[in-house]
Order: structure tokens, then sequence, then C-alpha cells
């Protein structure tokens, strides 16, 4: 590799790839040690194309479900068929992968700081700030920046933009994709709210049945589709839409969780 080679957003590119190895090398066990991750789909990851794909997915922690993502989808260009067996993965890992985040929580630390350079998009949002509602306008930088990064590769976004499950999806997502028209790939995970604190850095229980279901890509009509019928698709597809709230007993925290009672492995 080129040691001066940069991405788009000006990263060192060996910079980038040894800051994965490390975070990776040391997360590894987090889903396939102390605790595991049952992985579905990962067939749907080897057949993307190298660039504009944007995964949605349902949000359960900060940062432990975008390493997991991490970790999946490197496992699966390797090769590994819904495994995460032997961390070799990463030595060469898929280097244009980013993910969307807040850009007051990827200053909040040094370790957050050191994950925004391995592949955060960062963004102000509109709806939220230093724990206060608030309401306003998109910054058409931030959305440009989203470009940028699907016109480099793949970007992994939480569309609820919160941890809290049953959310309303956030109407940025779709015009995101109205506007640069990405491969749409769903996934679902689960048991993270569990294993972790709620920024995903600290274990708080150990022997959890993490899950992560991909899913095939969304059926979208670009040029036709409204808003409101991508969002509902999306929805449905990250099991997040409301109707799913009639099949969950009170003190179930997600959809996956109403198919599939905790599960401890020994």
């Amino acid at each position: 590799m080129n040691f001066l080679k940069r991405n788009p957003f000006g990263h060192n590119l060996y910079i980038k790839k040894s800051i994965i190895r490390v975070l990776g090398v040391m997360s590894h066990r987090r889903y396939k040690g102390f605790n595991q991750l049952k992985i579905e789909g990962s067939e749907i990851i080897q057949n993307l194309p190298e660039k504009n794909v944007l995964f949605v997915s349902n949000h359960q922690t900060y940062f432990a479900d975008v390493m997991a993502m991490f970790h999946v989808f490197n496992a699966s260009l390797s090769g590994r068929k819904d495994s995460l067996r032997n961390v070799g993965y990463l030595w060469h890992p898929k280097l244009n992968i980013y993910f969307i985040a807040a850009r007051e929580t990827m200053k909040a630390g040094l370790l957050p700081r050191i994950m925004a350079y391995a592949g955060s998009v960062s963004i102000d949002r509109t709806w939220r700030s230093k724990g206060q509602d608030v309401n306003r306008q998109v910054k058409m930088s931030d959305i440009s920046s989203i470009g940028k990064a699907l016109d480099d590769g793949w970007v992994i976004t939480f569309p609820q933009g919160t941890t809290t499950p049953f959310k309303p999806i956030r109407k940025g997502t779709a015009h995101i994709i109205q506007r640069y028209k990405p491969v749409v790939v769903p996934i679902v995970i689960d048991g993270f709210r569990r294993s972790f604190d709620k920024k995903g850095l600290f274990i708080k229980k150990r022997g959890i049945l993490q899950s992560m279901e991909i899913k095939k890509p969304l059926d979208i009509d670009y040029d036709n589709e409204s808003v409101e019928s991508i969002i509902e698709k999306i929805e449905y597809a990250i099991e997040q839409h409301p109707s799913f709230l009639k099949v969950i007993p009170a003190k179930e925290l997600s959809a996956y969780e109403a198919k599939n009672k905790e599960r401890e492995w020994n």
C-alpha cells in the first residue's frame, strides 16, 4: 500500500487500516468469545458492488453495533460463511466502509475520535443536540459527505437516529436514497443492548447470544417512489414498523426478541 494514499475525506489509508486491525483484534472476543454472534445472510455481502451500497439497520448501542458490522463484512468478504472464525480476515480489511454518526458523539473522548478515523461520516443531528431537543435545518455539507462516502464505497446508517426501539425512520434517509440511488441492504440486530452499555464500550453481561441478520437488498423505484413508501419499506425490513409492537410482550425490547426469546450459551 502507498503509505501516503488517502480516502476522499483525507484520511491516510495506512493509518486507517492499522486502526481497524487493532480495534478488530481488541473487540473480536465480544462477538466470538465470552459472547457469541449468530450471523445470517453473509452470502449477500459477498455479492454486493464495490461502492454505492447503503446498509440500514436498527440501533442498540453507539459503537458495538457498527464494530460488529465491520467484523461481519470483512469476514464475509474473506470467504467465511456466517462466521467470525479466525480474526485474520482483518489483515486486509475493506477500507471504504463508512458509518454515519452524530458529530458530537464522535468527538466525545479519545476512543470515539479514533473510531471516527476508521470510517465515520460525522453529521450534525437536526433533532437532538447535547441532550436537548432541537429543530435545525439539514446541512447540505452533511448530505454531500454521505454522497461522497457512497461514491467511494459502503455506508452504514441507523435511520432511526437513536438506540430506542420503534422510533420513526428519519426522512433524511429516504431523501438520500432518492438522490444517490444506492443498493439498500437491511440489517436486523439483537442482543447488543443486553451485552453492552449504551455506548457499546463496556461489557454489561457475558454469555449473551447476539444476532445479525443481513437481508436481501430492497426493491426501490428511485425515480417514482415516495419518501413515505421508502420509509415504510425500511421500517418493515429492519423490523421497526409499529405493527411489530402488536405482537411483542410488554417486557420485550425488540421485534427480534418477540420471535426469539433470550438465549444464553454455555
